[in-house]
């Protein structure tokens, strides 16, 4: 059986246990005085980093636990994981709704149950597919931006003792829609941090995450279809229960108007192909390198019972929005390194003048409601606000390639 958790450590993060555990052993007490007894709201719980956080949340006893998703199969398996582990406690007030965070029913949820004392809004178009024309670039920016703040003002109606938004390193100067569209929401959840406290964290990819391109390597061995990633793109890779326990540590410990990352050094990150051949060494391949995607699908359709190559194909990136590399903080930004043993530090982040975050949400929804509306002009007008945004437009996504 192939173990994921056991993978990463060895093979990925190079780390038997999370990074995180000496903060959280460190701040046990504390941690336990913010959360036992609390009603705990998370949004887009089903995912990845959103369950891992209610994993990371769990052992402080809040009193109340409420979970919110669209995928209504997400939050099944999320209640049968949690119900099933052994040690887990489950607060006896768990409830799991398959609604949006912008329907009317939520709101009715949010003011009945008088507001929550810790929210958490893990709700995002996350992946860089998601900019591909018009229409997936609308429903990514409503969805980062536009019902993020519409969540926002729902808050500010009961404020919780923390809110936490998940952000991510691709905030650091954008070059994708998706960057961009969580460095707005970064300001957003500012221009808030007069009405209740605020954090967010810009973090690395959580290996083997759902929708993921490594977890994507799993669904094509069950179907015995090839293995293909970029040999050029380095990143940066935390487990998804350090995703969780980042996200839970800002949330909880995070001053106000702070952003939190870990505490990662270039010799740590890696190619997603590099990644592949370990992988398929662990289940004891060698990697049958092809020069195409049409020639690793031809190899993989008549791959032997008992192969001992499996095949491959590695390419350099040549779509839209990706980046090469990864950072998490920019220069003009202030930095404490010293106060968490494994997470820096944003601090002293002041809000940007509500007036142009207020001007740029105008433009935004008119020039989205309009007929006709381009992906150069949603651009343009993102770059007219976010001035670092540099955006190349290659002609060709993700949903292109295999």
């Amino acid at each position: 059986m192939f173990n994921v958790a056991q993978f990463i450590g060895k093979n990925i993060t190079g780390r038997p246990e999370s990074m995180f555990l000496p903060d959280i052993e460190a701040n046990r007490e504390k941690l336990s005085a913010l959360v036992q007894g609390k009603k705990v709201l998370v949004i887009g719980g089903a995912g990845t980093i959103g369950s891992s956080f209610i994993r990371a949340i769990l052992p402080f006893r809040p009193s109340q636990l409420v979970v919110v998703d669209i995928s209504e199969n997400g939050l099944t398996e999320l209640t049968r994981d949690l119900r099933s582990s052994y040690g887990m406690f489950v607060p006896q007030d768990y409830r799991t709704y398959p609604l949006n965070f912008s329907d009317p029913v939520f709101e009715k949820l949010f003011r009945e149950n008088n507001g929550f004392d810790i929210a958490a809004n893990f709700s995002a178009h996350k992946h860089v597919r998601s900019e591909k024309d018009r229409w997936s670039v609308q429903a990514l920016l409503e969805n980062n931006v536009l019902k993020a703040g519409k969540l926002l003002d729902l808050l500010a109606e009961i404020p919780p003792e923390h809110f936490f938004c998940v952000s991510t390193d691709k905030a650091a100067n954008p070059v994708n829609i998706m960057g961009a569209s969580k460095r707005i929401m970064e300001d957003m959840i500012m221009a808030y941090s007069d009405r209740f406290k605020v954090t967010t964290a810009r973090f690395a990819n959580v290996a083997f995450s759902n929708g993921s391109l490594l977890a994507g390597f799993l669904e094509r061995m069950m179907k015995r279809q090839p293995l293909s990633s970029p040999c050029d793109v380095k990143r940066y890779f935390v487990s998804p229960e350090e995703s969780g326990q980042i996200c839970m540590l800002a949330c909880l410990l995070g001053k106000n108007r702070e952003i939190f990352f870990p505490k990662l050094g270039e010799e740590q990150m890696m190619t997603f192909s590099s990644i592949a051949d370990k992988f398929l060494a662990e289940l004891g391949y060698a990697p049958e390198y092809c020069q195409s995607e049409e020639e690793a699908r031809e190899k993989a359709s008549r791959l032997p019972e008992h192969a001992e190559k499996y095949p491959v194909y590695y390419f350099k990136s040549d779509t839209t929005g990706e980046k090469s590399f990864e950072e998490f903080f920019v220069p003009g930004e202030h930095l404490d390194l010293t106060r968490f043993a494994a997470l820096g530090v944003i601090d002293s982040v002041q809000p940007r003048p509500r007036a142009e975050l207020d001007g740029f949400l105008l433009r935004l929804t008119k020039i989205l409601a309009e007929n006709g509306t381009t992906k150069a002009e949603i651009v343009s007008v993102m770059q007219d606000y976010l001035p670092n945004f540099v955006h190349e437009e290659k002609g060709k996504n993700l949903d292109q390639k295999m």
